[in-house]
């Protein structure tokens, strides 16, 4: 949702609850990321709207601090940076404990290894393919080396958790992402950007 138009959100949220699966929310508190999106009041707006669930990532230093705050105004799913926080299987214990889904991300430029001591504690796993901040960024290509890397070894540890994608998504590379073991794909400019939103939608899922 960081691509879409701020000044008629409503119409973009519907556009979401009509074709896609779920609202991706980059939250970036302007320190661990070197830009400032939204918070709160957005998310619980987008909330009494959505008839899909709510993913919120977190682009923020010490997600700990705001994990209560942002189940309580409507997230389904919660995220943050494994570098984010000194303890992240206790973070992820605070998200769930809440009933809602817990995910860790790393950015490109950390190993996939960093997130396998946690994988038992997760819901879900991104995996950045831009580097966390803005949006718009070119896909990085090693992207699909790691996912089938960390999908090799979520099979390993005996687990069953989707590998979600976000950074650089469109239609020409979803095909190969979901071969790789991708299962979430986050778009945002190549769809909000797009003269048909709706039907890029349909293309990256067909």
């Amino acid at each position: 949702m960081l691509s879409a138009d701020f000044l008629h959100l409503e119409k973009d949220v519907e556009l979401v609850n009509e074709h896609a699966d779920l609202f991706h929310l980059d939250v970036m508190d302007g320190v661990f990321v070197p830009n400032i999106s939204f918070g709160f009041p957005i998310v619980e707006a987008i909330a009494k709207k959505s008839t899909k669930p709510l993913d919120v990532h977190l682009m923020i230093v010490q997600p700990e601090k705001y994990v209560d705050r942002f189940a309580k105004v409507g997230a389904d799913m919660i995220s943050f940076h494994v570098n984010a926080t000194e303890d992240p299987a206790a973070v992820l214990a605070q998200v769930r404990s809440h009933g809602v889904q817990a995910g860790l991300v790393i950015n490109p430029d950390l190993p996939v290894e960093s997130l396998f001591p946690y994988l038992k504690d997760c819901d879900f796993v991104m995996l950045m393919s831009v580097f966390a901040g803005f949006g718009g960024q070119k896909f990085i290509e090693e992207t699909y080396d790691r996912v089938r890397a960390l999908k090799a070894e979520i099979q390993r540890q005996g687990l069953n958790i989707p590998i979600e994608i976000d950074g650089g998504v469109s239609a020409a590379n979803s095909k190969a992402l979901a071969e790789a073991g991708a299962e979430i794909l986050v778009a945002g400019s190549a769809v909000f950007k797009a003269e048909d939103p709706a039907a890029v939608i349909q293309q990256m899922k067909a």
